[in-house]
């Protein structure tokens, strides 16, 4: 069975090919190998390899590039995951499509559930919510996760920035209101994984021998808890001390800023929180909190270093 993986050298399709490997042939085309800008290339190489299964990891995640460069994040983040959702339907096949907290209008300060009003203030987020509006119009078996804040051992992200900032300086002015929940990659493929079965179920409408044995639907998926920028920047040199790194920064060295006091091309949300309770009681499980990630994260990252 193949399974096709998008954005593969990604950190979540990454993690997704470390995962997915024990249920079938993950296929991971580099960029080189696939230009998933190119529609018919796309076309060619599904009608070639013919999946079972579509794990969509691929996306247009320069936030503030994407106001600049609209077509090519609506290629990615729209255009992709309607043409891979469509392939999906027509060979009744399921396919999995990666979201963001970024549809939501970010104010206030209740969590998002997954049927919360939707409103970005971006392109990024525009774009992406397209595409999970394409994914769920298609009629194919789907799983949409909206994840925030994502980050891993691997790649570049703002654990790994904090750690290096963490070591040159012992002055850090890192924003303080904008509040969510870091997310590793690891969980976001292991909570993907939990999703799957090799048996048929209630819910099989495919032809596929993985079988998604949760409603098709959006799933909200992060840890529990939530912090800010700064929060999870001070967690993360706590972490580093304790597991013996030595930091220039000192914890009265970290100041919280505001986000005005940091302008960017594209608004960011204030409140990236969401609610966690549906992927919870479809999968049977509580998710772990986002500190008890933070330290197998950086465990595994500073072991590799």
């Amino acid at each position: 069975m193949n399974i096709f993986i998008t954005g593969g050298n990604g950190q979540v399709g990454f993690e997704l090919q470390r995962q997915f490997a024990i249920f079938g042939n993950t296929l991971a085309p580099t960029r080189q190998e696939l230009d998933l800008t190119n529609t018919q290339a796309v076309d060619t190489y599904l009608a070639e390899q013919q999946p079972a299964l579509i794990l969509n990891a691929a996306a247009y995640t320069a936030v503030d590039k994407a106001e600049s460069e609209p077509e090519q994040a609506k290629r990615l983040n729209t255009d992709l995951p309607a043409q891979l959702a469509k392939y999906a339907a027509e060979h009744n096949i399921p396919l999995v499509h990666y979201s963001t907290d970024y549809v939501y209008p970010g104010n206030g300060e209740t969590p998002w559930q997954e049927d919360s009003p939707t409103a970005p203030h971006s392109v990024y987020g525009q774009t992406k919510l397209e595409g999970d509006q394409a994914v769920t119009q298609s009629g194919c078996q789907h799983l949409i996760f909206r994840t925030s804040w994502v980050y891993a051992a691997r790649g570049n992200n703002f654990m790994k920035t904090m750690l290096r900032l963490g070591r040159e300086r012992d002055a850090l002015s890192i924003v303080n209101d904008q509040i969510g929940a870091p997310t590793p990659a690891r969980l976001i493929a292991q909570a993907t994984a939990l999703a799957f079965t090799t048996h048929h179920s209630q819910f099989t409408t495919h032809n596929s021998p993985l079988t998604i044995h949760i409603p098709s639907g959006i799933y909200h998926l992060a840890p529990r808890g939530e912090t800010s920028w700064h929060g999870f920047a001070c967690e993360i040199f706590e972490q580093a001390r304790k597991a013996g790194e030595t930091l220039a920064i000192q914890p009265q060295g970290a100041a919280g800023i505001p986000t005005a006091e940091y302008p960017t091309p594209a608004k960011r949300p204030l409140n990236s929180r969401m609610n966690l309770s549906k992927l919870e009681a479809a999968l049977g499980v509580t998710l772990p909190t986002w500190q008890s990630q933070l330290g197998l994260t950086l465990k595994e990252y500073l072991e590799n270093i």
